[in-house]
């Protein structure tokens, strides 16, 4: 990497601290979960998708609200349904009386960012309306390609209990998020000040943004994923991110392991989670923290551990620690 391609100290600092604010405000709604608020800040930086998973009630609706509230731009928020149509999510042509002619009316993908909610509620051609916009950045419509705003940025959640009137999210979709967060049960002592926060002359179960501070616009995010891209990163931690996807392929108790788009995901994450701690240089300790996130929706354990009762976390676990880190 040419010397001019490294982002500056100056540039890392100010980047940093924008990021550390940014977390900041978005904590203020969402008590006792930090670390889902830490590794979804990451993937804004690392400008990638994120996919939450949890349990009704844990406020994954909240977390998403909470970051288009810090980041300003467009937000749009879908209900995916079993009747949800494609058109529904990328728009669709219609023919304008007064001046006889097809206009474009654009769907709620047109914005900065988007709250998919309940996404694997929706049928297989509405997921795949999705493919396009999350990779190519556009949407087609009657055979035209319209970009969308940048950035643009999918939140997607789904629940894991309640299976009935689901469809499973394809691998070629769930390969397209650069992250999958889980969102758990609050501790005691969080979940007693979430109660208080959220009951105290408060009248409704409205979800509360009102404390998040706007931190930044869509031009100072672009701004703060470009200084990410150019964090100094050694060739041996490439190698390293690689190994760790490649082990992956052939692990025990792994039936069918993550692709190449995984090892250019765990770099990009990585370099995030370096600027989030305001570092200028990615160390290992970058890679491990965003291994289990970047590679446990890319893979399938075998049948046997499935019925086991084993969680890909755990196989994870064992994987990072059998692959020898550089040192750096």
């Amino acid at each position: 990497m040419n010397r001019t391609e490294i982002a500056s100290p100056q540039e890392v600092e100010r980047a940093a601290d924008r990021l550390a604010r940014l977390e900041a405000s978005v904590a203020l709604a969402l008590v006792g979960q930090r670390r889902v608020v830490r590794e979804s800040i990451v993937a804004l930086a690392a400008a990638g998708h994120v996919l939450l998973e949890g349990v009704p009630g844990v406020g994954k609706t909240l977390l998403v609200r909470a970051l288009a509230a810090a980041l300003g731009g467009r937000f749009s928020r879908i209900q995916f349904t079993p009747d949800l149509m494609p058109s529904d999510v990328t728009g669709h042509a219609m023919f304008d009386l007064k001046s006889e002619e097809f206009r474009i009316r654009r769907g709620p993908l047109f914005c900065n960012l988007l709250l998919g909610d309940e996404i694997n509620r929706a049928p297989a051609k509405t997921q795949s309306a999705m493919l396009e916009a999350m990779q190519e950045q556009q949407v087609t419509i009657e055979g035209k390609a319209l970009p969308l705003p940048s950035p643009f940025l999918v939140f997607a959640t789904q629940n894991p209990i309640e299976q009935e009137g689901t469809y499973p999210l394809p691998q070629a979709q769930l390969d397209r998020f650069l992250l999958k967060a889980f969102i758990d049960y609050p501790e005691a002592e969080d979940e007693l000040e979430l109660v208080r926060a959220a009951t105290q002359g408060k009248v409704g179960d409205r979800l509360d943004t009102s404390q998040v501070e706007q931190v930044c616009g869509p031009e100072d995010l672009l701004d703060l994923q470009r200084v990410a891209a150019r964090l100094r990163m050694d060739e041996s931690l490439l190698d390293y991110a690689v190994r760790l996807v490649r082990a992956a392929r052939d692990w025990q108790g792994i039936e069918t392991g993550p692709g190449p788009r995984a090892s250019v995901a765990l770099v990009r994450a990585a370099r995030g989670h370096a600027l989030l701690a305001g570092n200028g240089f990615v160390t290992p300790d970058d890679v491990k923290a965003m291994a289990p996130s970047v590679l446990r929706h890319r893979l399938k354990l075998t049948a046997d551990l499935e019925i086991e009762g084993y969680r890909p976390d755990e196989v994870l676990a064992d994987l990072v620690a059998g692959v020898p880190a550089p040192r750096v």
